[in-house]
């Protein structure tokens, strides 16, 4: 394939898909923005709080619509349809099955989760109030990341992108009509959330009523064994999605420590932030994954290197243009939400803010190269990138700032795992892949290197 035919392909898959991943994360800044009004920084305080479990159901959401769709993109063209229907069955069923876990949290053990994830007196009502209405509808969460996943591998990106930000709008209505008009508080803007990925999925169900879709819903027996294997592929995104929670969790407990409820306010303005520009990595990765698939399914190495080439070039410039206007608009980006003039939240939010962003371009290559390894059916680099730049660097490094009462030691730790998760993710490949440089490593170089590992 020409390199002009893969960069027009490229460019219009991420396109649609940063623009679905960027309506999924409004649903959180939206509610940020409405909370703040109508409940003040302690709303912000208490949303934070429940970040972590949007972490955990999109990780589930993504991970079974990443692999099922990616295992469907594979397949596409070179089996029999009831296999492609196969791989749709045990991931619904999948989710349909963490679904409940879910479920049965918000039914049973509401209160003592709220506790848990660090709500003190002051906040404890507000945020039982929103975690519990969201866990009660998190079937509708993970069923609209598996549609929307196996959609836009079933060529209609355009479709998964309409549904998202149908629900993105709803939800925007929905926020000032259950706050401000029916006086509801968290629980209207927990209830408008939730709705939202109702209405995304109602929008996307038109791909089945239509019968273009290459999938549908067949009776059968779910495979534990296929589902193990669909569950391997996307673990990366339930490792990304799972770290990022603990992080929250791990963050909210030593800002409280240190700074109090006005610091984990400005951590919430700094984590809002943070979802919409890690939404649109994922959008990056997520809208490259089916063409990587692709190729891979065709054995085209040089494309799929050409296409790894081009992604991590987009990802490190799109992170030096975001960093750029984070850093010359941080005071009025605050001040969004800080309508109440609180100037110690304001103080804190936006010294965290030039600090914690300098991680962009790194998280970008990171997003990429893990979908890389997956889609050429290396899950073990995936998810190793998945966990370094996780919890398995951040925790350590946050306590360590703790112990030394560094609060630009805290904002700092995510950059730092991200540096040095890239530079892993490098090793790996110069070790693992056939060593084409990303960018023009002198040829001499690149033939002892063929010569030393085949």
């Amino acid at each position: 394939m020409k390199k002009s035919d893969i960069r027009a392909q490229f460019f219009k898959y991420i396109l649609f898909n940063i623009i679905s991943s960027l309506g999924i994360s409004v649903y959180i800044l939206i509610d940020t923005f409405f909370i703040e009004r109508g409940m003040g920084t302690e709303g912000i305080a208490s949303l934070n709080l429940c970040l972590p479990v949007f972490n955990f159901m999109n990780g589930f959401g993504l991970m079974l619509g990443l692999g099922g769709g990616g295992k469907f993109s594979m397949l596409y063209c070179r089996v029999e349809r009831k296999e492609t229907d196969r791989v749709f069955v045990n991931s619904f069923s999948a989710a349909l099955a963490v679904s409940a876990f879910f479920l049965s949290i918000g039914l049973f053990f509401s209160k003592p989760f709220t506790s848990f994830l660090g709500a003190d007196s002051s906040i404890f009502e507000m945020s039982h109030s929103y975690l519990k209405t969201v866990l009660l509808f998190s079937p509708a969460f993970i069923l609209n990341n598996l549609f929307a996943c196996f959609i836009r591998n079933d060529s209609a990106p355009g479709l998964a992108m309409a549904g998202v930000l149908g629900g993105s709008c709803a939800n925007i209505i929905l926020d000032y009509v259950f706050i401000f008009r029916l006086g509801m508080g968290m629980q209207g803007a927990a209830l408008a959330t939730c709705l939202s990925p109702i209405i995304s999925m109602l929008i996307m169900s038109t791909h089945f009523i239509s019968g273009w879709s290459a999938f549908q819903m067949r009776v059968m027996r779910p495979s534990f064994t296929a589902i193990r294997e669909i569950a391997g592929l996307g673990l990366h995104a339930l490792v990304t999605e799972a770290s990022g929670g603990i992080v929250v969790m791990i963050f909210n407990a030593i800002i409280y420590r240190m700074l109090g409820n006005a610091g984990i306010a400005a951590y919430g303005v700094i984590t809002n932030f943070a979802i919409v520009f890690l939404a649109v990595y994922a959008g990056l990765s997520g809208g490259v994954q089916p063409l990587m698939c692709s190729f891979h399914g065709k054995k085209d190495s040089e494309a799929l290197r050409y296409l790894l080439r081009l992604s991590v070039t987009t990802a490190i410039v799109m992170g030096g243009i975001f960093y750029t206007l984070l850093w010359y608009h941080t005071t009025g980006l605050v001040g969004i939400f800080n309508s109440s003039g609180n100037a110690g939240m304001q103080e804190i939010a936006e010294h965290g803010l030039r600090l914690y962003f300098i991680f962009l371009p790194f998280a970008g290559i990171n997003a990429v190269m893990a979908v890389f390894f997956t889609s050429n059916e290396m899950p073990a680099p995936s998810h190793l990138i998945s966990l370094l730049r996780g919890a398995v660097l951040v925790i350590p490094i946050a306590l360590i700032c703790f112990r030394l009462r560094s609060v630009s030691g805290i904002w700092m730790t995510v950059p730092i795992a991200e540096m040095l998760t890239v530079l892993t993710a490098v090793m790996i490949y110069a070790r693992t892949v056939k060593p084409v440089d990303l960018y023009a490593l002198p040829k001499k170089r690149i033939r002892r290197r063929a010569v030393r590992y085949y």
